[in-house]
């Protein structure tokens, strides 16, 4: 008997910058088009890295491409976040990441001392995440096709030992931590590009996470129950999806939710919700309840940790949302980011 062809779900007429934003669109996409005919049946929750095993060895794979613009921000560039972004898939994952390809898409006419600069922040973000770059692939477009320069990374990774993730196991009662403050690299891209006529000292918060996971790991071990970066999308993007596979309800703290001042008159300004806002050197956590105090005070004690606080916990209610409280009682539904308010962040 013939198989099946795959239920295609996607049926929009073309594709929209939306589409790459991280949101509901790029959920559609992902879920609608590409998953039915890549994967097939059977396909659980998708995450940030896949777990496979070879020969009976477990290893974890991550893709990623970067078309930030400008190339070069406050903190950080396309160089460095492309190894860095990698790096924190894997992490967040269980992971750590042993090797790295990278693909070069580069538009004629790119100075090639800013290629220069791209290439040795890379190779120093690998240096110090102690990732190996094994090697790669480079192609060239025609003047005004590329932004410059567009990179592609595929990292593999090692497994963590005593770390076993995923959203099946989360439960009523489970606590979510944070790692520092929330929005720094989109707003910092945004006022890169010139387009917010507001004067500000931020810049992105872009670096590896795995020091962080790997003191969290250290204490906590398998009380942890899931782990995410949450980049395009952000912190409401990451915790709608989480809700919606495990089924739970996530509320957060209000209160408790670090946001720079920048971040949030920036946000206030253009009407966005701090918690869309993409981050490239944050994770969130959620951790078993009779572990979190002591996950808590690792990543408190972890150089670049200072700032990681507790935002919420997960409840039977309200299932498969997230809500945020407030100290006065009152509540808000916050659901994935819907449409593309801050293009080429990543």
């Amino acid at each position: 008997m013939a198989t099946p062809a795959p239920k295609i779900k996607f049926r929009e007429p073309q594709i929209e910058m939306a589409h790459g934003a991280g949101g509901k669109a790029s959920r559609r996409l992902v879920e609608g088009l590409f998953a039915p005919l890549l994967f097939g049946a059977g396909q659980g929750p998708l995450g940030d890295a896949a777990h496979i095993q070879i020969n009976g060895t477990r290893i974890a794979m991550t893709t990623d491409s970067f078309v930030v613009n400008p190339l070069r921000f406050p903190g950080g560039s396309i160089g460095e976040l492309a190894i860095n972004g990698t790096v924190n898939d894997l992490a967040v994952s269980g992971a750590r990441a042993e090797a790295i390809v990278v693909t070069y898409v580069l538009e004629a006419g790119l100075p090639t001392d800013i290629l220069e600069a791209e290439v040795r922040a890379m190779g120093k973000a690998a240096k110090e995440a102690g990732v190996r770059i094994a090697g790669g692939d480079t192609k060239v477009v025609e003047h005004g096709k590329a932004d410059g320069m567009y990179v592609t990374t595929t990292g593999i990774g090692r497994l963590i030992p005593g770390v076993a993730i995923s959203p099946e196991s989360v439960k009523p009662g489970d606590k979510i931590l944070l790692s520092g403050p929330i929005g720094d690299h989109g707003i910092t891209i945004l006022l890169a590009r010139g387009e917010l006529d507001l004067e500000a000292e931020i810049q992105s918060d872009t670096r590896s996470v795995l020091p962080l996971v790997q003191s969290m790991v250290q204490a906590a071990g398998g009380g942890i129950r899931w782990m995410r970066d949450p980049t395009r999308g952000g912190v409401a993007t990451s915790l709608n999806e989480l809700a919606r596979d495990c089924g739970c309800g996530i509320v957060l703290f209000e209160e408790t939710i670090p946001v720079r001042d920048t971040v949030r008159g920036a946000c206030e300004l253009l009407g966005l919700d701090p918690l869309h806002i993409a981050n490239e050197g944050q994770f969130l956590a959620v951790v078993a309840a009779d572990r979190a105090d002591a996950a808590l005070e690792a990543l408190r004690q972890t150089p670049g940790g200072a700032e990681s606080v507790m935002i919420g916990e997960v409840r039977d209610e309200p299932a498969g949302s997230v809500l945020v409280t407030t100290l006065y009682g009152g509540g808000r539904l916050v659901d994935m980011l819907v449409g593309d308010p801050l293009p080429r962040i990543c």
